[in-house]
């Protein structure tokens, strides 16, 4: 008897986790793999943070915390959202969970009815996509371009628009393709969601603070004030925190949505662990100076990155405007041959290639809706990144 859901055939492993399984096999064996798959900050958690989460510990805060999160970490995120967005929110409208991807699935979980759509714009972060599945709605996935700076167009959105649209997900700073929405852009989205008044906005803002040089992070609540009786602001503490391991993260929207999203965490996680939750309270209220520090690095990072990559032959990127990733076109390697005679059909061969041959991880672009793509992750040390360009550059050389 097979006891798994039919549902779960459409739903995938997550690609990180496939690459980090298959490097680590290498490594197991011996290779030096350098590893640019994860969407992970090298540097560690802010000592203040990090001395805030032993404090709870040492103080006995460990005990089963609130369901949508401590009243102090709540009036925090309240704070923040009106110090960094202007946007004002009370601690009713706040939920803490387990990550940004809980925050997300229980949205999607309380809103959506077999059928019911939700507009995710590609290249996308692969739990949309998957979350949605889950939950027994129906991705329509819109392809953003290149030429227009992988940001959805509102004459795309429009068309995608149907009477079971329920959401559409929008996240910028991107991830994969670090796209920046402008202001322009923003109030022109506000616009089509206008004459749709079932449509919910999902605004996943994780990447908030990892923004570069001519560029500027909005809300798009700060032109639409209209639309927050339906969006949800997602973020969280894993990027801009380096606190990708405690595990948190939270929404902010309208009171009847928050109370459904907390009754169903009520019956999965419960609250989210109530270590991490006080250390989150210094994290938003505690000195900040470090971000600054750490975009800067990132931004030299991304400069390297996008120099050595666009000086090798097939492949092309955009400097990203924020997040920590580079979107690489490998259009102009398919078709080429390995050493080997293997001929490179697909990025999904290219990564495979790049692995086995240069022994780097990166993941392929179909993973975020949108080919002949794949991501490198510059959330790496220089030295690595200096040398996982050579390899990549020195293996793409042996093509024919």
């Amino acid at each position: 008897m097979n006891v798994i859901a039919q549902h779960m055939s459409a739903v995938k492993q997550s690609a990180a986790s496939s690459v980090a399984a298959v490097a680590a096999e290498l490594v197991r064996q011996g290779h030096d793999v350098i590893r640019l798959s994860a969407g992970e900050p090298d540097f560690a958690t802010p000592d203040h943070v990090q001395l805030a989460g032993i404090r709870a510990i040492i103080e006995g805060k460990t005990k089963y915390p609130p369901i949508p999160g401590i009243l102090p970490l709540r009036e925090a995120i309240c704070r923040k959202l009106e110090r960094d967005n202007g946007l004002k929110y009370g601690p009713e409208q706040i939920i803490a969970g387990a990550g940004c991807k809980q925050v997300i699935y229980n949205a999607l979980g309380v809103t959506l009815d077999p059928g019911d759509e939700v507009v995710i714009p590609a290249p996308y972060f692969g739990c949309y996509v998957d979350q949605t599945t889950l939950n027994r709605g129906v991705p329509v996935v819109v392809e953003t371009t290149q030429a227009n700076g992988f940001r959805l167009m509102p004459e795309q959105l429009e068309a995608a628009i149907t009477p079971r649209t329920k959401w559409l997900i929008l996240n910028a700073p991107n991830n994969p393709s670090g796209a920046v929405y402008r202001p322009e852009d923003l109030k022109a989205v506000a616009e089509v969601l206008r004459r749709h008044p079932q449509v919910w906005l999902l605004s996943d803002d994780i990447y908030e603070h990892l923004i570069y040089e001519g560029a500027v992070f909005h809300s798009i609540l700060e032109f639409a004030p209209d639309l927050a009786e339906r969006t949800l602001v997602v973020n969280g503490f894993s990027k801009t925190y380096s606190m990708t391991g405690w595990r948190l993260g939270y929404g902010a929207g309208p009171v009847g949505l928050i109370k459904n999203m907390v009754k169903l965490q009520s019956q999965s996680t419960s609250g989210a662990c109530s270590i991490s939750q006080w250390a989150a309270v210094a994290a938003l209220e505690g000195d900040h100076g470090f971000v600054a520090k750490n975009r800067a690095v990132f931004q030299q990072r991304r400069d390297l990155v996008v120099a050595k990559v666009n000086a090798i032959e097939g492949l092309f990127c955009l400097s990203p405007e924020g997040a920590f990733y580079v979107f690489v076109s490998c259009a102009g390697l398919l078709g080429r041959s390995t050493p080997e005679g293997k001929v490179l059909e697909t990025e999904a061969d290219v990564v495979e290639f790049l692995l086995h041959q240069a022994h780097v991880a990166v993941i392929h672009g179909a993973s975020f809706g949108l080919s002949p793509f794949f991501r490198i992750s510059f959330a790496a040390k220089t030295e690595q990144l200096e040398e996982a360009c050579r390899r990549i550059a020195e293996a793409c050389s042996r093509l024919t």
